[in-house]
């Protein structure tokens, strides 16, 4: 599939980029996405949850009253799960919900996302730029430009970029990442990617290990 380059006024370039069929053009494997997506977001849970058991519920321990014969149910001291204020049956406690994923499922993943996005027409390639200094009016105006203010975008920069970093931080719908950082949830999570020229070489690079001869 080739591309047009454009610049960050919105202009087109003249020049052309192919995207690699081997990862931009595969046969897609849905599971593959599930499965890295359901990682990601079960990695990031805190997993501190937890409520008190009957043993660990403030409370006298003495029974109150006989076994059998009171016309209710049989419970011991006041922190029995039947009464209100005792301790909760099969609560949740403090749990790691991460789970492991293999390499090259994972890379399968990200390239069927990449396919997803190629077919959507949700990639934009544009010339290497930077900011001599943060200023969040020079950011939204690219986005004008390009088209795609209102649309959840993810901007790839093939290096850390300070001053784009800072530029767009305040702004909801729009994220700037290195190629290192990208996964397979903030792809998909994405309406529209833009890639730089050197960004979209190194996305390439990083996944070219995995590509079937």
């Amino acid at each position: 599939m080739e591309l047009s380059v454009y610049n960050i006024k919105g202009e087109n370039t003249g020049k052309k980029v192919t995207l690699s069929d081997s990862i931009f053009g595969i046969e897609p494997n849905d599971h593959a996405i599930y499965l890295d997506v359901k990682q990601h977001l079960a990695n990031r849970r805190q997993g501190t949850h937890k409520s008190k058991e009957r043993s660990e519920v403030s409370g006298s321990t003495k029974k109150l009253g006989r076994q059998k014969g009171g016309g209710g149910a049989r419970r011991g001291d006041i922190n029995s799960p039947v009464l209100v204020g005792g301790g909760r049956v099969f609560g949740p406690v403090p749990r790691d919900y991460s789970f492991k994923l293999n390499k090259k499922l994972k890379a399968l993943a990200r390239m069927s996302a990449w396919t997803y996005k190629a077919k959507e027409e949700g990639i934009i390639v544009v010339e290497d730029f930077s900011f001599e200094a943060p200023k969040t009016k020079e950011y939204v105006a690219m986005t004008n430009n390009l088209k795609i203010s209102d649309k959840k975008s993810l901007v790839i920069l093939s290096s850390v970029n300070k001053n784009v970093y800072l530029s767009a931080r305040n702004l909801q719908n729009s994220q700037v990442l290195s190629p290192s950082d990208l996964n397979t949830y903030r792809i998909m999570n994405a309406k529209c990617i833009v890639l730089t020229e050197s960004a979209l070489a190194q996305v390439e690079e990083n996944l070219k290990a995995y590509v079937k001869e």
